[in-house]
């Protein structure tokens, strides 16, 4: 090698190592620590956020994270770090250029709030059983996941007053377990009963608002929760606590403990507890509730984990009624007409019980570092029992029946019978309650009945099982774009029937349908019941469901958006194993089946105007199946499906503007919803159908609404403001208009009018009697106030105590109107000409929906909590409603009487018989819960 080659390769050298010098002298780098600030522990997986950049990443298993990257943005920033179970922080820091900015260690601090987490599904459960239809469903369970102001707002503030983000119902929101949906196919609700008491389990969750992105699946109208219940994901320790209440239960006790990854690859975690009362906030609402948790994993190797988690939750619940409000005025709004005492114990009529296990197993497979597939098989299976009276040939047992009430007796057509409505008076504020005794002796009491049971206790059974599998990939294409898919399939078998659980002292029950004489199974005739027996009626329905998600999201440093899209088939079937008395050529066997198309499109994007200002857009439209409840329009008895039925249509769009600094959060979002195709089902006693000539006797009938079109539209606002180091101010508001946007078909069938078919050519021979359309439109959608108001603030201590308050304004909620009121059958006679005495003005008064009236609720929050040696020791507690006011929180216009002419009779009334039925909120109740964590 001559000279000239050798310099030529020194000078080479020499300027490759003053590149690589350059190089590594222009990296910049964002590293730090974080630990829990109370235990001093490593925290692993909190996310590390550059806000408003693509830039996240999560701590190791010590604690450490590094952002090392030349594109790393440089200047002023908003690193944030989060982790559930911890309150989030956020730090403004300045990255300059081939610097490394070491941030040290960063302290978390566990977020008491979390222990608020049983707070909203407190709510959240009592209003799910006051109705037994579910109407009342709110959506406070869905939101615990979510830290934006305004549905932390909603979640545990407005919850108690029946109030839905949006106006959606509570199917309207998808919860999935471990990536599994848990939506009940038959209503399309979340049955939170069924993991109810495993809130030390439930922390961890992701939560999608919205039609915004979503990782596991398409989504709905409001929203995703995805509660992750994996043994390796939950932190290590034990937790023991204690609670007392006079809400819904009286007391509860939970301990848990996760023992995190252990070093073979194994982690495990358990929770057992117990919820118990012998009635709550309402006269004679039990509560009998026991829950268990266990989750097993083991780690298979570098990049593959095998999860497997079960959890069964038995729980008995009391229901509570909604009533008139001369019940109310004559009791008080604790009064529940459900129970009476049997040999000085409460005893409750309706009963809901659940007993539906659940086992998971759930694969993790790391293809690539960029590449996850997630695998997921689920069974459940159980039943679901709601109990009622059952009588036949005797006066209803309900101690606030009509009949029994003074309104009744100064309502006589002869006029007002003062002794008989003093009896009444005295008799239901005396007692009131139901007289089980009295079952007891009439029972007993031979009269040439046989002993046959007149009175007897049943239960509504739904026995289901239910198997889930599907696998969820997710890919990082690179750091801007990142990939999700679904393949999910479900298959239900629901056995649905009618069993007998007490004879109540008699011996027997003979199976027939007393109004219409007729045996419930042509097979069986002569069925004689005892206890435990199927009876009445019993059928069996199938459904299936095969869909796909498909998503593709992108990160950019001005603009992040996302597309989506999902295809599916739904099939639906009732088999009948009786035959039907009423239906004797439509009830037993297979129907047809069902076949629905569901299919959506959506897409969203977020533009960062500067680093605080952000505009949010989500779109979309989706088509999706009806709910088996509302496909069979009597399904109890018949095959028959609702006449034209078909898929609902969905289109949705909202926008946000959302500000963001180190001192203030905010969001502003402007939303339009509009679901067209919709069919709902209600079933009601019927006094005096006019233009069917039915004045006289009452009939059972099922009110089938099609075609039913809704709109949501509204603005909604959450604000927050860290004044100081310690206190926080926060408001909310939401002002909404949720309404009727057509005038829907409606039709009603009922066994008593098979009977009516043969000489009555407006019944067709199925029992079905179509009264054309419902004039619903501009009508408001009952479900809880659509306009709600919040200011408060928050006190933290740097000494682990904390306080806070909030005044809470509610309005414009409505009654849930009667749609059969608002046919023809409200003006027109038999002959099909209008009532001789009808009044349009009158008839609009008589019509004009009924609004609640405003109220203000304050609420307190706080807590304090000690770190002795290695454990965590606090209490929180919360006092609601403070000032104990009266509001009303939802009801229903009774179907019963739906003429011009009862109604004006009835609105003449002092007090009128078969007025609104309405539920009135809690008075002043506290929760106190303490624990210990170690």
């Amino acid at each position: 090698m001559n000279n000239f080659e050798m310099k030529k390769r020194v000078v080479l050298f020499v300027l490759l190592l003053c590149s690589t010098a350059v190089l590594f002298a222009q990296k910049t780098k964002v590293q730090g620590k974080v630990v829990d600030a109370t235990t001093d522990e490593n925290l692993p997986d909190v996310e590390v956020t550059i806000e408003e950049t693509a830039f996240t990443v999560k701590t190791n298993a010590d604690g450490n994270f590094n952002f090392d990257a030349f594109s790393v943005p440089l200047g002023e920033q908003i690193i944030s770090f989060e982790k559930a179970g911890f309150i989030k922080k956020r730090f403004p820091v300045i990255i300059n250029e081939g610097e490394t900015l070491n941030l040290e260690l960063i302290e978390l601090e566990v977020d008491i709030n979390e222990e608020n987490f049983q707070i909203g599904t407190i709510s959240l459960s009592d209003n799910e059983l006051n109705n037994e239809e579910g109407s009342a469903d709110n959506l406070s369970g869905l939101l615990q996941a979510s830290k934006d102001v305004f549905l932390n707002a909603a979640s545990y503030d407005f919850s108690a007053t029946f109030f839905n983000p949006r106006g959606y119902d509570s199917q309207n929101g998808k919860v999935l377990i471990n990536g599994i949906e848990m939506n009940k196919m038959y209503n399309g609700r979340p049955q939170w009963s069924n993991w109810g008491g495993l809130n030390d389990a439930q922390r961890n969750q992701v939560f999608s608002m919205g039609l915004s992105a979503n990782d596991y699946n398409f989504g709905d109208l409001a929203g995703t929760t995805n509660i992750i219940m994996r043994a390796s994901q939950y932190q290590k320790g034990g937790r023991i606590s204690y609670a007392s209440s006079n809400r819904t239960y009286r007391g509860r006790v939970m301990a848990s403990y996760n023992t995190g990854l252990l070093e073979d690859g194994w982690a495990f975690s358990f929770l057992v507890s117990r919820r118990y009362g012998e009635e709550g906030y309402r006269e004679g609402s039990l509560y009998d509730a026991n829950s268990f948790f266990a989750s097993v994993e083991k780690k298979l190797g570098e990049n593959h984990s095998l999860n497997f988690t079960t959890f069964y939750t038995p729980n008995r619940r009391g229901k509570t009624s909604a009533n008139t409000q001369e019940v109310y005025d004559l009791k008080d709004t604790r009064y529940n007409s459900y129970w009476g005492y049997q040999d000085g114990e409460i005893r409750n009529s309706r009963v809901r019980e659940i007993e539906e296990p659940v086992f998971m197993l759930n694969h993790y497979w790391d293809i690539t570092e960029k590449t996850r597939l997630n695998t997921n098989v689920s069974y459940q299976f159980g039943k679901i029992g709601n109990s009622r009276l059952g009588y036949d040939d005797v006066l209803n047992p309900d101690p606030a029946y009509y009949q029994k009430l003074p309104s009744f007796e100064l309502a006589q057509d002869g006029g007002p019978n003062y002794a008989g409505a003093y009896l009444n008076l005295t008799e239901f504020q005396r007692d009131g309650q139901i007289d089980w005794n009295s079952f007891y002796e009439t029972n007993t009491d031979d009269n040439g009945n046989g002993l046959n049971s007149r009175y007897y206790l049943y239960e509504d059974r739904n026995d289901d099982d239910k198997v889930t599998a599907n696998t969820i990939l997710t890919s990082e294409i690179n750091s801007n774009i990142t990939l999700n898919a679904k393949l999910n399939y479900t298959n239900l078998t629901s056995h649905n029937f009618a069993n007998m659980i007490d004879l109540l002292g008699g011996s027997s029950y003979l199976d027939i349908d007393s109004f219409n004489d007729v045996p419930n199974d042509l097979n069986n005739p002569n069925r004689i019941v005892g206890e435990d027996d199927t009876f009445r009626y019993n059928y069996k329905l199938y459904a299936s469901e095969y869909n796909g998600f498909a998503q593709a999201q992108f990160k950019y440093n001005k603009i992040d958006f996302y597309l989506a899209g999902n295809l599916g088939k739904t099939n639906y079937q009732r088999e009948g194993l009786y035959k039907s008395g009423n239906f004797k050529d439509n009830s037993l066997g297979k129907s047809d089946e069902l076949d629905f198309t569901t299919y959506g499109l959506k897409a969203g994007a977020t533009y960062k105007l500067t680093g605080r200002h952000l505009i949010d857009v989500n779109t979309a439209y989706f088509i999706d199946a009806p709910t088996l409840r509302n496909t069979f329009s009597n399904s109890r008895y018949n095959n028959s499906t609702v006449n034209g039925i078909t898929e609902e249509k969905v289109k949705n769009v909202d926008v946000s503007y959302i500000f963001r600094s180190p001192t203030i959060n905010a969001r502003l979002t402007g939303y339009y919803t509009k679901i067209e195709d919709a069919s709902e089902i209600s079933f009601f006693f019927a006094d005096g159908i006019a233009s069917l000539g039915r004045d006289e006797n009452s009939a059972f009938v099922q009110e089938v609404l099609t075609g039913l079109d809704k709109q949501h539209l509204g603005v909604e606002l959450g604000i927050e403001a860290q004044i100081t180091s310690t206190i926080k101010l926060k408001g909310a508001a939401a002002f909404g208009q949720y309404t009727y946007a057509n005038n829907p078909n409606v039709y009603l069938t009922s066994d008593d009018f098979i009977s009516m078919s043969k000489n009555n050519e407006l019944i067709n021979d199925r029992g079905e009697y179509n009264l054309g359309k419902s004039y619903l439109k501009d009508y408001k959608i009952a479900g809880g106030p659509q306009q709600a108001y919040q200011i408060g603030f928050e006190y933290r201590d740097p000494d682990y105590w904390w306080f806070g308050a909030t005044s809470n304004f509610f309005s414009h909620a409505y009654v849930d109107v009667s749609p059969v009121a608002r046919t023809r059958n409200f003006y027109q006679d038999v002959d099909g000409a209008p009532f001789d005495n009808y009044d349009p003005e009158v008839a609009k008064d008589l019509l004009r929906q009924e609004q609640f009236g405003d109220y203000m609720l304050v609420n307190l929050v706080g807590g304090k909590s000690w770190k002795v040696d290695d454990y965590f020791i606090g209490f929180f507690a919360t006092i609601n409603n403070v000032f104990d006011k009266e509001y009303k929180t939802g009801g229903y216009e009774q179907g019963r009487y739906s003429t011009y002419q009862t109604l004006t009779e009835d609105t003449s009334n002092s007090k009128r018989i078969f007025g609104p039925k309405y539920w009135y909120g809690y008075g002043t109740t506290y929760y106190l819960n303490v624990y210990i964590r170690f």
